[in-house]
């Protein structure tokens, strides 16, 4: 089944797929356990800065491998691409998706950077997804302006992508003030579009407020700043009261804490 075929079952559901980020094999591996004990698909998310880490060839290698030894569905997508080149060059080495977020840009630049795109991946086969409105990244301030309908409806049919992430209130990255997602307008965008709608910035959503936003419209929700932190406070926590250096026998440790928290997104995103 592809991603597109998948993520449209699970929209007809009123069910979403957790689309998450992973850095390094230990946090690959615990996507993949939690997934495997869940028995749930998994969207493996790379950018920009994961691709330059691990290398592009090598990090697609690991997740197609992965995805067979812990014998989980699963597909590769570029998360927040932020040019043309890298998307090709991910399609290139066989992303099942990919995203284009020229959401700094005009309503018209985003469009023509997104047809762009939208013009390679029809090569592939490929699902693509476009940011609209304004998503805090990490160290930006939340603003409360919100994806218009109008404009969601706009973009669609000028770009015909496949997934929209949308601005209802979300933000990467750790929230200054708890958030409040708009379920309102997400209903609104839902109703207007059959584009399968993307939540950014989970990390700290509660999940009833989760949950709400899913019975209302959105089918993939991305979690990032979660995974990395609960596996960076295991290792500092673990660091802290041993001598032991062999990293086969500390990694663990952090591993089983991502393992923890996504069977419990797993089964929250899953209703």
């Amino acid at each position: 089944m592809t991603i597109q075929e998948r993520l449209k079952e699970y929209q007809q559901k009123k069910k979403a797929i957790l689309a998450t980020n992973f850095y390094n094999l230990e946090t690959l591996q615990g996507i993949l356990q939690a997934a495997s004990k869940c028995n749930v698909p998994v969207i493996l998310q790379l950018t920009r800065s994961s691709i330059e880490y691990m290398g592009l060839k090598e990090a697609v290698a690991l997740a197609r491998n992965s995805l067979e030894s812990f014998q989980v569905e699963g597909y590769i997508h570029l998360d927040h691409g932020d040019s043309y080149e890298l998307a090709k060059k991910c399609l290139e080495q066989g992303f099942d998706s990919v995203m284009i977020d020229a959401s700094n840009e005009s309503f018209e630049k985003n469009v023509e950077i997104t047809n762009s795109v939208v013009e390679e991946a029809a090569k592939y086969g490929a699902n693509i997804e476009a940011e609209l409105g304004y998503i805090a990244k990490l160290g930006q301030e939340q603003d409360g302006l919100y994806t218009t309908v109008d404009e969601a409806s706009e973009f669609v049919k000028q770009t015909g992508i496949n997934a929209l992430a949308i601005a209802i209130g979300s933000a990467h990255g750790f929230y200054k003030i708890e958030p409040n997602l708009n379920i309102e307008r997400l209903k609104e965008i839902h109703a207007a579009v059959d584009t399968i709608l993307v939540l950014h910035g989970s990390s700290g959503i509660p999940d009833a407020m989760l949950q709400d936003a899913i019975r209302n419209g959105i089918t993939k929700v991305n979690l990032a700043t979660e995974i990395k932190n609960t596996f960076m406070k295991a290792l500092k926590q673990t660091l802290l009261n041993t001598d032991e250096i062999d990293l086969r026998k500390v990694f663990p440790k952090a591993t089983s804490q991502v393992v923890d928290l996504l069977i419990d997104k797993y089964k929250t995103v899953s209703l």
